[in-house]
């Protein structure tokens, strides 16, 4: 999903390389930390690709700084992304909430309501379970560690909180969401994309 994150910040505005990878890193959570070896090679490549541009601008002490822009074509395959997400990125709440992040780059609301609906029918899968017995889910009622016991109340808590979300905002009592400006922040109107944290 790297070039998810690279592409939907670029979105809201031109950054320079340090400033992309600190973005990401405060989206990914504490623990997280992307490597410059990691950054720069698919910073390379979407040049390439003809997603994105850089520049040379004056930076302190007179050293040049690399000023990174997205092309339209940058967006576009932006928009692609958000508009036909992979079935791992619909399924996996990690991957999920990276979706949301820059869902709201997605212009027209109705294909950002596909991915809800999509994100919705995932949900009401029998969810995956964390043990078995001899290939049979165990329920938490007959999990004996209380730890065990605590992790699952946890999740199936977020799972019933985020079925009860996405069915308010699909039958239209959330509020339209504006994507964020050049300056990354969100208009005081819309909703707040939630702070990603891949603990489930």
């Amino acid at each position: 999903m790297l070039d998810l994150k690279i592409l939907g910040f670029l979105a809201e505005g031109p950054l320079h390389g340090y400033e992309l990878r600190r973005r990401i890193n405060e989206l990914d959570g504490p623990g997280s930390h992307l490597s410059e070896g990691s950054l720069y090679p698919a910073l390379a490549r979407l040049e390439r690709d003809g997603m994105l541009i850089r520049s040379a601008e004056p930076g302190a002490r007179g050293r040049p700084r690399k000023r990174l822009e997205l092309t339209a074509a940058g967006h576009e395959r932006l928009h692609e992304l958000l508009r036909h997400p992979s079935e791992a990125d619909v399924s996996s709440m990690p991957r999920f909430l990276i979706l949301l992040a820059f869902l709201s780059h997605l212009p027209d609301h109705a294909e950002r309501e596909a991915v809800l609906r999509r994100r919705l029918e995932a949900l009401r899968e029998p969810a995956p379970a964390f043990f078995y017995d001899d290939g049979t889910p165990r329920r938490s009622s007959a999990e004996p560690d209380p730890y065990r016991r605590g992790m699952i109340r946890v999740v199936a808590a977020s799972r019933r909180a985020e079925i009860e979300w996405l069915q308010q905002e699909l039958n239209g009592s959330g509020k339209e969401v504006s994507a964020p400006g050049p300056s990354g922040k969100m208009p005081e109107h819309s909703t707040t994309p939630p702070r990603i944290r891949s603990t489930v």
